[in-house]
C-alpha cells in the first residue's frame, strides 16, 4: 500500500491477543498503529494524539465501546470509529452508526474486511480534503489561465518545468511580483504523478502571525484560547498532492523550524498533539525576495534555504520578454471580455500593442491584466485604441511612481558623497521620503527590490507611502 494510504490507527479492546495481532498486520500494511486495553486508557491518549480511525471493541470492562464512541467524537470529531464485537445484534449496530462510527464488524473478523474499511476511510479523507483544497482555492483576479510566452526565457523557463514536474523535488521559483510564479506552481503539478490530488496555494505573507502555526499545521481543541474544535492544517489538507507556499520569505523562525522539520521527515505536529504524524506532500515554494540576502542577515535559516533550493526555476520580468506581450495581451484580453478569443482578437489592434511593447511593466503580468481589463471596460466592449489604455501607459513612463516624486521638494545640490554631506532640506521625514522614491524609480517602481535596498520589508515599505499620501492630501 501507498503512502498516500497511510493511517494512524488506535484500537482500543482488552484482548491482549487481537491488539497484538491488529498491531503487527496493520503496520505490515503501512499504517501507523497505537493499542490501547481499555477505554479510559484511550481517552488518554486520544487527548494528545490525532489518528485517522479507531477500532473500538464494543464489550470491554470499565467503559464499553459505545460509550467510548460518544467521548471520542466529542474529543476528536475527525476519527473514524469502527465498533467491533463478538455479540452483534442489529439494535447495537445501528446505535453505534447513529452515533457517528463509520462502519461495524463482527468477531471474528477478517483482516481483509478491515483493510477494505480502512481503505474507504482513506478515500473519504481525500475527498474531505479535496473539498477543503477547492474551499482554500479561491483564485485572485490577477494571473492568466495558462502559462503564455515563447521567448527564448520562456522557452527555458518551460524546459525545466517539464524536467522537475514528474519528480518529488522541492522547487523554490523566484520572480518579481506578477510574473506567474503560482501559474509555475500550478503548471508544475498539473505535470506531476499528484495531478488527480489536491493542490493548495497559501500565501504565507498574508497569514496571521498568531495564527499561522495552526493554519499550518493544525491544533488540537482547546490546544489555545478560541480553538473550539480539532483543526486540520493545510499540510494535512494537502496530503497526498502538493502545497504551495508563496511569499516563502515572510516565514518567521520558528516557523521555519517546523517546515526544516517536515521537509527532513515529512513529520507534522498539530499545535496541542504530543506526537508527530506523517503527510505525503509535495512542496512548492516561491519568492520575490533575495533569501541568500536574508540568510546573510540572519532572517532565513541557512538550512531551510538548501532545502527549499532543490531546484531552482526563475522567472523573467516582463520587460525582458517583450515578445510575449501580444500573445500575453490577447489571453488576458480574452479573460476580461469573458468572450471567445476568435472574437476578440479583431479588437486589439497593432497601435495599442505598440503601446504595450515600449511600456516596462513594473507590475509585470499582473500589471497587464489589470491594464486590459481596464482598456475593455473604458473602450465600451468595442476596438481598442491606445487611448483607452491607462495614461501611465499610454505615455511609456516606467512606474506611476514618478507622479509622486514630483510632489517632493527636490534640491540642486549634488547627491552626498561620504566625505562630504550635502544637506537636503526640509524636514528628516521629507529627505528621507525623497530617498524612497529615488530607490523606487532606480528599480522602476517595483517596490519588493527597492524595499529590499533599503533594508526594510515590503509592509513597511507600503506604510510610508500610504502616509506620505494621506500627509500630503491633508496638506492640500
Amino acid at each position: 500500500m501507498g503512502s498516500r494510504r497511510c493511517l494512524r490507527v488506535l484500537v482500543v479492546d482488552d484482548e491482549q491477543n487481537l491488539r497484538d495481532l491488529l498491531r503487527s498486520e496493520l503496520t505490515s500494511r503501512g499504517h501507523e498503529v497505537t493499542t490501547c486495553s481499555s477505554g479510559r486508557e484511550a481517552l488518554r491518549v486520544v487527548e494528545k494524539i490525532t489518528f485517522d480511525a479507531a477500532i473500538l471493541d464494543l464489550k470491554m470492562p470499565g467503559m464499553t465501546g459505545i460509550e467510548l464512541l460518544q467521548h471520542l467524537k466529542h474529543l476528536s470529531p475527525d476519527t473514524e470509529a469502527i465498533i467491533q464485537t463478538g455479540y452483534a445484534t442489529q439494535e447495537t449496530a445501528i446505535e453505534a452508526l447513529r452515533l457517528g462510527a463509520f462502519d461495524y464488524i463482527t468477531k471474528p473478523c477478517q483482516l481483509d474486511e478491515i483493510e477494505a474499511i480502512l481503505s474507504r476511510i482513506a478515500e473519504k479523507r481525500e475527498l474531505t480534503n479535496k473539498t477543503i483544497a477547492l474551499q482554500t482555492r479561491v483564485q485572485a483576479a490577477e494571473g492568466h489561465a495558462t502559462l503564455v510566452g515563447n521567448s527564448p526565457a520562456m522557452q527555458a523557463v518551460h524546459r525545466l518545468i517539464a524536467t522537475v514536474a514528474p519528480t518529488d523535488s522541492t522547487v523554490l521559483i523566484l520572480g518579481e511580483t506578477g510574473t506567474g510564479k503560482e501559474l509555475v506552481a500550478r503548471t508544475i503539478f498539473e505535470q506531476s504523478p499528484r495531478r488527480d490530488m489536491t493542490f493548495v496555494p497559501v500565501n504565507c505573507g498574508a497569514l496571521s502571525e498568531n495564527l499561522v502555526e495552526s493554519e499550518l499545521f493544525g491544533h488540537r481543541k482547546h490546544a489555545f484560547t478560541g480553538a473550539e474544535r480539532d483543526h486540520k492544517g493545510l499540510f494535512e489538507v494537502a496530503n497526498g498532492g502538493t502545497l504551495f507556499l508563496d511569499e516563502l520569505g515572510e516565514l518567521k523562525a520558528p516557523i521555519q523550524v517546523k517546515l526544516l522539520r517536515f521537509l527532513e521527515s515529512g513529520e507534522i505536529r498539530r499545535v496541542g498533539d504530543n506526537e508527530p504524524t506523517h503527510a505525503d506532500v509535495r512542496v512548492l515554494c516561491a519568492t520575490n525576495r533575495d533569501l541568500w540576502a536574508m540568510v546573510q542577515r540572519d532572517e532565513f535559516r541557512e538550512d531551510l534555504y538548501y532545502r527549499v533550493n532543490t531546484f531552482e526555476i526563475r522567472l523573467p520580468p516582463l520587460r525582458e520578454r517583450r515578445s510575449d506581450i501580444p500573445e500575453l495581451a490577447l489571453n488576458l484580453l480574452t479573460r476580461a471580455a469573458r468572450k471567445p478569443m476568435d472574437h476578440v482578437r479583431p479588437l486589439l489592434g497593432s497601435s495599442v500593442i505598440d503601446a504595450l511593447t515600449h511600456y516596462d511593466w513594473p507590475g509585470n503580468v499582473r500589471e497587464l491584466a489589470n491594464a486590459m481589463e481596464y482598456a475593455w471596460i473604458v473602450s465600451g466592449g468595442q476596438s481598442l485604441q491606445p487611448e483607452h489604455l491607462p495614461a501611465h501607459i499610454r505615455a511609456g513612463r516606467a512606474t506611476p511612481v514618478s507622479a509622486l516624486a514630483s510632489r517632493v521638494p527636490t534640491t540642486a545640490s549634488p547627491a552626498p558623497t561620504p566625505s562630504h554631506a550635502t544637506p537636503l532640506g526640509g524636514s528628516l521625514a521629507e529627505v528621507e521620503m525623497q530617498h524612497i522614491l529615488r530607490v523606487l524609480e532606480k528599480h522602476h517602481g517595483h517596490k519588493a527590490s527597492a524595499a529590499a535596498e533599503l533594508g526594510i520589508s515590503l509592509k513597511t515599505l507600503y506604510n510610508k507611502l500610504n502616509r506620505y499620501e494621506e500627509e500630503h492630501r491633508a496638506a492640500g
